[in-house]
Formats: C-alpha cells, structure tokens, sequence
C-alpha cells in the first residue's frame, strides 16, 4: 500500500502538535514533509518569554529536536519558505526552488507581529517580539545599551518588559488604553498588577499614543502626539499579531481575517486544510495554546479517516509568566447587565479574586495572587456546571499558604488543559519515574510545557505529593506474573501489532509462560474479542442458537434457562417447563433471583430432546456479560403501573443480548421510588418517577454494598435505552477485564462517563459498535 504524501506548511506548535495526533492515529499512513521558514526545529514560542526572563534556556523550549523529525522519518526543511501552491497540479513550490507533490496539505503558517506604521519605525533598534532571533537581538542589545521601551501594556508587552529588567535594562511601557491587559484583566485586577511591577521597577507611561520613533540611524527615543518624549536605546513593539494568510491569499485559497475553515479544519480547497493561529473557524482567531492543539486533534482524526465530533470552538483563558506574579483570567469576567459577580480582595496577601455568574453557571472569573484554582474555574465554565450556594463560596476561600488545592481534586480531573494531562497521570508518573522537579514532571508528562498557564497548579501538585499530608497511590499493575506489561499496554501492542490470537500475543510481546494463565488468557480472549468481533473463544457454555444452548455444571450435567424477558411468562411456557421436567427427570427445578426457571442437572444426551420440547428461546447470559434484568413485578407495596417498567426491561434485555463484558453485569428496572428491583445497588439501576427515568451506576449488592450514583434522569423510554446502550459498550471499550463498573467509574470518572454520553454524536457512535457486536456475536454463536 503506497502511502500518501502530506505536506506541513509551518513548522510551529499548532501544526507539529497535529502531526504528533496523526502519528498516533495511523503512523504509517503518510509521507510527512515539514517547510519552516525559521532555521530551527519545533520550539515552544509561548515560553519565549520565560528564555528571555532568564528563567529557562533556548533547548528547555525545543519540543521535538531533529532525532523526533528522523526516528518518524519526516523530512525536515528549515529556513525555507513556501511561496507558492499549485493546486491543479498539487505542488508546493519553496525560495529555494524545491518542488513538492503532496496529497493532503495543511497550513499552519501561524501570524506576524504587527509593526505600527511609525515614522523612525525602520530604524536600528526597532524589533518584535516573536522568535528566537528577536530574543537574542534584545540579549545582544542589553550588553551595550541600557534604557528600553515596549510598546504594548498586553500579555506580550509585559512578559518582554520583564525580560528586559532581568537583563539589566531601564525598562518604559507605554500603553495606550488607561490600564493594563484591558482585554484580560478588569480594572482592579490591572490595578494590583501595575502596582506589583512598578514594585519590581517597571514604570508605565498610561493613555500614551505614539507620534513618532527619534533618532538618527539607531532609535534614540519615541515623542508622543501629547508632545512628551521618553529615551530609549531599544524600542519593542508588542502591539498584537496578524495572520498569516499571504501565501493563502495568492494561491486563491478563501480567507478573511485569516484562512476560513469548517468544524473540520478543511479550507474551500479540497485536500488543504487550515489549523492554528492561520485559521479562522466560525469568525474566530485563536492565539492560545489550547485551542490551537484541540483544533489539531480534530484535524488528525479527519485527516486519517476517523470518525469524529468537528471543533466547536474554545474557552479562552490568560495566565501571566512573570516571575512573582500570578494572574489568571477567563470567560466574561467583565459581566454586563444579564450577570451578577463575587468578588473578594485581601490586601493583606494580595489576593483579589471575582467570579461571575449567570443563570447560576459560571461564565467567567479573574484572579490575582493565588491562581492554582483557575484550572479548575476554566474546566467548570467549558462544562457550564451548575454551582450551589455552598460551592460559590468555597470558591472565593482565600488560600491560607498552608493547605494545597490539588489535594481535593479527583485523579481524574485535568491539571494541564493544553495537553490533557490529569492529576492522576502527574501522581503515576511522579511515583513510577521518582520525579521531584516541575521541569522533570514537565519532561515526562507535557503538563505545564505549552502555555505553562498551570505551572503554579502542577508546583502545588508536586509540593502535596512531596508533603506529609499526601497519601495516595496510582498502582499500575501488570496484568499477571506472565509479563510486565499493564493491560493497557497489552492491549495497545494488540492493536498496533494487529496480533489476533493468543498465544501470538504471547510470544510476540515476550510473555515468560508461554502457555500462559488463568489470569491472562481469559483477559486475552476478552480483548481479542472486543478488537476482532469475529474472533470466536471456547467457552464452558454450549451455545447452538437461541433455542439450544447450555451450561456446563461442576458436575457435568448441564443446566438450561427458559428466557422470560422481564421475568414475564405464561400459562403455556409454565406448562412446558414442567412437562419438559416430568419426561426428562429433572428434579433440580428453581427460581433464581433473576426471576428466570433454571433447569439443572440435565445429562448430556437429553439436552437434544429438552431443547426440542421446550422449543423456547433460551437465555444465554452466561459468564461476563450483560445479565438478565431484574424487576419489580408485584402489586404487594404500592399500586403503581407496573407496565411502563416491564416493556423498558425486556427492550433492555434485547438490546443487550449476545455481548460480552469485562465482567457481570447486572441490571435492574423499579417502577417506582419504592425501588422493588433494587435498582441503586445494582451496575445499571432505572427508577421511574414524574420526571422519567433516574439512571444510577456503579452499584453492587455484594458482600460490601455500594450505592450507585445518579448518572442522569431520562425523560422518555427511548432516551433510557440510548444512554444505557451507549454506558454499556463505553464500559466494554475501556474498562479493563475483571475491571467492576463501580471501579471502572472511580478510575475515569462518573462526569467523564456523563461528558461522552450526553454528546449526542458519540452515544450514537457507541450504540452502533455494541449493535455491531450484538449481531456479530448472534451470527458466530448460531454457527453449529
């Protein structure tokens, strides 16, 4: 199979970020090719900043060097320019007169500073702030002259203006709004910080517009249309970026702002896409880290043919890397007439915190001085969560110094937005790698080395790990004492192995018992089968079709199940049942808690004529799969209609037939509060009520009883079926085997579960793998 070429126009962080999700999806699907018009390889630019404060140095930023391009076998081209696309022919043409075919073709060309038309503006002295070489033109500058100007009192402009005093510069920044990050911070906020850096010897030149850059041939100052003039050896102008969409615009490629595209990266030129700063999606540019690298997830599956949801936009949020300053901010944190704010402010500490509130959802929040909580505001407003009273309150605690907001976090909760890295991913690998250092956690996980907006976050993280209070631990177990491998990582070596038996993955993946295990090979079958539908496994039970199967007994007798779906059944399957037991001597005759008729200790050779005389479908929940649902069936503690529950059971118990799961499921449906099934103990529980039916998960009624949780309420039988369906198969896809629904949840978590579910596109998705499945599984265990 020849391999298509893609071509990346952009060696920065959005499209190398897309090439790593496209490397993960299918490795082997592309010849990549990579033009950067920089001469260096893939470095963060957001931390530009932090390299000229002193803090960190040139390689600390590089995210992938040249051994990354080689061992993916991408061809690299720096400080080269494409400068022209030839889409009949589908071409790229470069500076240096090199020509590329390419099949796909995506643009991550980034933005440009924004130079204002000043006159002086040309001369030496005068730079951006956006590369590397613009770093060290100001390092260079800070040896021989000493008094500074940005312009700009944004993020950008500051995080300059700090660098420059590290370097030993008299630093001036004039601003031409009234306070500073007016587009970030509300006029308190920008208030403390003006304050905090003038304290660290910043001096700012507010509502100051520029008329003019003096000197000779070298900047020796700028005069304002007030008339007042301000020295300067070196004049920085961080005034804002603007897309770069020039090659787009000549090849004929739609732009406004900057390159349009739809929810699928794709411009209006077939086989040419458009992600990152570049790219404008829905009337909006974004220049953060976050969105840039959600929008190249979404181009890698579409790119690689996965099915998947289209980008819908992102929460924007700000976080300032200032050394001693920590500010962060999100969402409207303005407010207008429609919302209401909490706002505290401790001088004391140096703390101002405001939240803002509308319709009792979070929709926006600023904070000064103590930010290690703005991960968690920014994840509550992207998931518009409804805060209680109780909740709005905590939130505006200030932070004592003593207590560490990463400790009431769930493992499952995200530390790192930019790079999706959780609490729990931190905890492992610190323990798992002995990490002590936030630049080793950033090393081993990413978290913190994009933005590095949650670096205070990951540091508190750290400092509880490190601390006395800390007691947690991730435990990443082997599978069994065959191999070292985790049962992930067994089943990600299946997948991308394509290994199809079992004892392949035993001897391809190195495991010590080549015969293997009672732990391991059922483990195996289990995922061979969820993997390759088709794979068929030798179980204990005798499964022909739906009207002949059995189980095998300790004794060797088998045991054979009537199904009665809902625990429902008549006069003419009783009467059945009983001749069926008469003819063949059946003596063990019970009704189990499942409501269902066992026949048991049924020889071997009668199994031929039982099946024919009983002619009845036979229940085949046998071993780890979905069981039959329990209900409540009589009239002795309410008088409820007991209809409605009874037809949700038997819709239930069809839908879910023939699968497996990693372990027993149990099911029960109660008509009503009274809870008759035991529904809230149970893996699935449904209770109808007035509002419809409340699902509860992740129960057991074994010999430690758990409570399952509400995982929503369903207003019709319909949507009951969906979300159960789509619970069950998410359960079937990522759990491990043996792995409880109850543990399942505690490991990834109940809200994560409701996130998948109530995306309408992916419960979708997920009812059409496990009705795959079912018929699958139907089909093979018919054959004789």
């Amino acid at each position: 199979m020849n391999k298509q070429k893609l071509v990346l126009i952009g060696n920065g962080m959005a499209g190398v970020r897309c090439i790593e999700e496209i490397l993960k999806n299918d490795s082997d699907a592309f010849e990549i090719t990579i033009f950067g018009s920089e001469p260096h390889v893939n470095y963060n630019r957001i931390l530009l900043s932090t390299v000229l404060q002193g803090s960190t140095s040139l390689e600390d930023i590089t995210i992938n060097d040249r051994n990354w391009y080689e061992e993916h076998h991408i061809q690299l081209f720096t400080g080269e320019t494409v400068i022209k696309i030839d889409k009949e022919k589908k071409v790229v043409r470069t500076d240096k007169n090199r020509e590329v075919s390419y099949d796909k073709l995506i643009l991550a060309t980034g933005s440009v500073p924004f130079l204002l038309p000043l006159p002086g503006a040309d001369k030496e002295g005068v730079i951006a702030f956006r590369t590397i070489e613009d770093c060290q033109k100001m390092i260079e500058t800070s040896k021989e002259y000493k008094k500074a100007v940005v312009i700009g009192g944004g993020l950008l402009g500051l995080e300059a203006a700090r660098g420059l005093l590290n370097l030993g510069m008299e630093v001036n920044v004039v601003h031409i709004a009234p306070y500073l990050m007016e587009r970030q911070l509300d006029p308190m906020a920008a208030k403390m910080l003006q304050k905090e850096l003038e304290n660290q010897g910043m001096n700012f030149l507010l509502q100051k517009e520029t008329q003019e850059i003096i000197g000779k041939h070298r900047v020796e100052g700028l005069r304002f249309k007030d008339g007042t003039e301000v020295e300067a050896d070196l004049v920085v102008m961080a005034v804002g970026v603007r897309p770069n969409v020039q090659l787009a615009k000549e090849s004929g490629i739609d732009t406004n702002r900057a390159i349009i595209v739809n929810d699928y990266l794709e411009t209006d030129i077939p086989n040419i896409y458009a992600v990152g700063e570049c790219a404008e999606h829905r009337g909006m540019v974004y220049g953060l880290v976050k969105p840039l690298y959600e929008q190249g997830q979404v181009l890698a599956k579409h790119i690689c043919g996965m099915s998947c949801r289209g980008y819908e936009g992102s929460v924007l949020s700000t976080q300032l890397k200032i050394s001693g300053v920590d500010v962060f901010s999100v969402g409207q944190f303005a407010g207008d007439e429609t919302t209401k704010a909490i706002t505290i402010f401790d001088e004391l500490d140096g703390v101002y915190k405001k939240v803002v509130f509308q319709d009792n959802k979070m929709v926006g929040a600023v904070l000064f001085g103590d930010t290690k909580d703005g991960t968690r505001l920014l994840d509550m407003i992207v998931k518009q969560k409804d805060v209680s009273d109780v909740e709005k309150v905590v939130l505006l605690q200030s932070s004592n110094g003593t207590g560490h907001s990463a400790a009431s976090m769930a493992h499952s909760e995200i530390i790192c937005n930019c790079n999706g890295v959780s609490k729990g991913a931190i905890i492992e690998a610190v323990q798992k790698q002995g990490l002590t250092t936030v630049e080793q956690v950033k090393k081993c996980t990413k978290a913190s080395g994009s933005c590095g907006g949650c670096k205070p976050l990951v540091a508190d993280l750290l400092s509880y790990i490190q601390s006395d209070e800390f007691n947690e631990v991730i435990e990443q177990k082997s599978m069994c004492s065959c191999t070292s491998l985790t049962e992930d990582e067994v089943v990600h070596e299946m997948q991308m192995r394509s290994l199809t038996s079992v004892q392949e993955v035993m001897d391809m993946l190195n495991w010590e018992n080549k015969q293997g295990c009672s732990t391991c090979r059922p483990a195996l079958n289990y995922y061979l089968g969820m993997i390759y539908p088709e794979y068929e496994s030798k179980q204990e039970i005798l499964f022909i079709s739906e009207q002949m199967n059995a189980t095998v007994q300790h004794d060797g007798t088998y045991s054979v199940i009537p199904q009665m779906y809902g625990g429902m059944t008549t006069a003419e399957q009783l009467r059945k049942i009983a001749d069926v037991a008469e003819k063949y001597g059946i003596s063990n005759v019970a009704v189990t808690s499942e409501q269902r008729i066992h026949l048991m200790g049924v020889k071997k050779e009668d199994l031929s004529g039982v099946w024919a005389d009983l002619s009845m479908t036979l229940s085949s929940t046998y071993g780890n799969m979905v069981q039959n649902v329990k209900t409540c069936i009589g009239e002795h503690v309410c008088q409820c209609d007991k209809h409605p529950s009874l037809k949700l059971a038997v819709d239930l118990e069809k839908q879910s037939e023939f699968v497996t799961t990693p372990y027993r499921v149990k099911v029960g449906v109660s008509a009503c509060m009274h809870n008759g099934a035991g529904s809230t103990t149970k893996d699935i529980g449904v209770i109808g009520t007035d509002r419809g039916w409340e699902i509860y998960t992740g129960g057991s009624s074994g010999r430690n009883v758990r409570a399952g949780e509400l995982l929503c309420v369903a207003g019709t039988n319909e949507e009951a079926m969906e979300v159960i369906g789509g619970f069950i198969q998410y359960y079937r896809e990522t759990a491990n085997y043996l792995e409880r629904t109850w543990q399942w949840l505690e490991r990834i978590g109940l809200i994560h579960v409701r996130e998948v579910l109530f995306d309408r596109e992916l419960r979708q998705q997920l009812l059409e793998r496990l009705n795959e499945d079912k018929s699958w599984r139907k089909r093979l265990t018919q054959k004789v």
